[in-house]
């Protein structure tokens, strides 16, 4: 029989963001996966509200923190990775292709590839369907790129936590027009993950309520996703798939916080460090994305 992992969800509809705790109730251990740092773009400030959430449950519960995943680095909020292991502990974890966004990014904003390549800021990089434990569970990472080159899902017993691979299946697929993406690795990724048990338990990173439904959802399956998926159900080949996929992109506007959230994101939630005067600066590549187009 699977092992049936313990699921705290945590939402934050600013950024329609579904964060993680998984518990093994055997030995207490938990990870976080996909946390949030409050970030209001107006003022650059970051608060910690939603993070707070996080760590009140896990030291109610008498958890302890293994690992802090990450399935991408993220576009539309900033992690509090950095934030949740000073409290907490754990590893900050994410696949090893993340090299491939830090020098995809550092061309865009500028930035000093050495620093990365001397400084790598995760704790842990995956390989590719590498196993590891939380507390007694087997667990181990499927690749799944598309959205972006260093996509993971986390495998826990019965669960699998998709990031943005998969949304709700009335709502689709993730976008690919971001650097490195690709609708046709997206599409193979899919595949992938449809090849675990109907059973399995998918756990969702966004939810965006489409017209018609009023409730946000972090959960559904792998059968649900086959049958039902608008974008990707079983019955969709691969240049159909493709083909709606960069069709739909071309008309999606840039996430609001893409350009700081990867800027941190990249860097393992890290800020900028500090100038004379004590204050960390961002920066913004002014009119590059639209150059690109």
């Amino acid at each position: 029989m699977s092992v049936i992992p313990r699921v705290q969800y945590f939402f934050d509809e600013q950024t329609n963001t579904f964060s993680y705790v998984v518990v093994d109730e055997q030995t207490a251990k938990c990870a976080v996966i996909d946390s949030v740092l409050d970030y209001d773009a107006a003022s650059a400030t970051v608060s910690t509200v939603q993070a707070d959430k996080i760590i009140s449950f896990i030291q109610q519960n008498s958890l302890s923190v293994e690992w802090i995943l990450e399935t991408h680095v993220h576009a539309d909020h900033l992690t509090a990775s950095q934030y949740l292991k000073e409290k907490l502990g754990g590893k900050i974890a994410m696949s090893h292709h993340i090299a491939t966004v830090q020098e995809t990014f550092c061309g865009i904003y500028h930035l000093d590839l050495k620093y990365f390549n001397a400084h790598q800021s995760f704790d842990y990089l995956f390989q590719n369907h590498e196993h590891f434990k939380i507390g007694q569970m087997d667990a181990y990472n499927i690749p799944t790129p598309g959205h972006t080159p260093a996509c993971l899902s986390y495998v826990v017993g019965n669960a699998v936590f998709v990031g943005d691979t998969l949304f709700m299946p009335d709502y689709g697929t993730a976008r690919c027009d971001f650097p490195k993406g690709s609708a046709a690795m997206l599409y193979d990724s899919v595949q992938q993950l449809f090849n675990l048990p109907d059973s399995t338990r998918v756990f969702l990173c966004h939810d965006y309520l489409p017209e018609g439904r009023q409730t946000f959802i972090c959960e559904t399956d792998i059968q649900t996703q086959k049958e039902n998926n608008i974008h990707v159900h079983q019955g969709i080949d691969k240049h159909s798939f493709v083909e709606m996929r960069n069709r739909r992109d071309a008309t999606l506007a840039m996430p609001k916080l893409i350009l700081p959230a990867i800027q941190i994101n990249m860097d393992a939630g890290k800020f900028p460090a500090p100038e004379s005067n004590g204050i960390s600066y961002l920066k913004i590549p002014l009119n590059y994305f639209r150059a690109e187009k």
